[in-house]
């Protein structure tokens, strides 16, 4: 006697996605995963959710959606200093999506965790009459007692920023035809996040947060929690050559750049004795990180200042999800 076909939900679930299950998620055969810390170690756990038409384009490939929504959750974990370890994930879809696109999706998340070294640990597939919904819980572990948070920024810490900061945003210009992108460098930016993983942050670093909401929305984050305001400098603020080339075309470029989000960079409270330990620590990383302000004793504000020293006005802090 054979055995009776899978229902269609689970049948994809085997075909695409048990085949990334990590040893924890059980090959996706039961309704939990299981999970045990290191010694010496505590979990740290960060849930986003990617919407078609909000988080991305519905004309994106699935495999780099896909992607984005591995690392932008990543990316919570590299603001805590946290070492990734698995996910679970959920994936609610039109009944008419072609299977194609589950191939490519789960093609994405294969390779991104091959790159970046966790695996899934289970979740839930369903159906919706509405846009592609995703939605990803990311684990890590960082020492016990060592994770980076929001609060601790004090009066004097200068604040740090790696990578590049807009281009992500400018990218999503170019996709909505505003802006022009020969090198593509902006649109892959907006498409696929980097990440900052492999700082410790720990003993160096007195309060993170991944830019994902622009970057004057986030920092305005650090300096809620900590009662502080802070300043920073537009002309030190790393721009790509392909956002420079925008910016220095059109100045009105910059506040997309400041306000845009996306970004998935690390801003970063840091006080002035461990500059040179953060320096060491990103280029072992191989992350390249800048130093664009400080906190000031003050209502908590972000102050943008021009080369002369005067205060910019932008029409909007930053991205609202409402």
């Amino acid at each position: 006697m054979s055995a009776a076909p899978l229902p269609a939900e689970f049948a994809r679930i085997a075909r695409y996605f048990a085949p990334l299950a990590g040893p924890g998620g059980l090959a996706l055969a039961d309704d939990a995963a299981l999970l045990r810390p290191r010694s010496g170690h505590e979990l740290v756990l960060s849930l986003d959710t990617l919407v078609a038409g909000v988080h991305f384009l519905p004309q994106d490939p699935p495999d780099q959606v896909a992607k984005k929504l591995l690392r932008v959750n990543l990316s919570d974990l590299a603001a805590k200093g946290a070492r990734p370890v698995g996910y679970l994930l959920s994936v609610s879809v039109p009944r008419d999506l072609p299977e194609e696109w589950f191939a490519h999706f789960s093609n994405g998340l294969a390779e991104d965790q091959a790159r970046y070294g966790l695996a899934l640990l289970g979740g839930d597939t369903t159906s919706t009459p509405g846009p592609i919904s995703l939605s990803l819980t990311i684990l890590g572990e960082v020492p016990e007692g060592q994770m980076v948070r929001r609060t601790g920024a004090e009066a004097g810490d200068e604040i740090y920023v790696t990578g590049t900061i807009g281009d992500a945003a400018l990218g999503l210009a170019v996709l909505q035809g505003r802006l022009a992108d020969p090198s593509g460098t902006l649109v892959a930016r907006y498409r696929l996040p980097e990440p900052r993983l492999g700082m410790k942050l720990w003993g160096t670093a007195h309060a993170a947060i991944d830019i994902s909401d622009g970057l004057l929305q986030d920092l305005g984050h650090l300096c809620r929690a900590a009662g502080l305001g802070a300043e920073i400098e537009a002309a030190r603020v790393p721009l790509s050559l392909a956002a420079r080339k925008a910016v220095d075309a059109n100045p009105d470029w910059l506040a997309t750049c400041l306000t845009g989000g996306d970004d998935y960079e690390l801003a970063l409270a840091v006080p002035e004795r461990n500059g040179a330990k953060l320096a060491a620590d990103a280029q072992k990383a191989n992350v390249p990180v800048t130093r664009i302000g400080h906190f000031v004793a003050g209502p908590p504000q972000v102050t943008v200042r021009d080369a002369a020293g005067a205060a910019l006005v932008f029409a909007r802090g930053g991205w609202s999800h409402f």
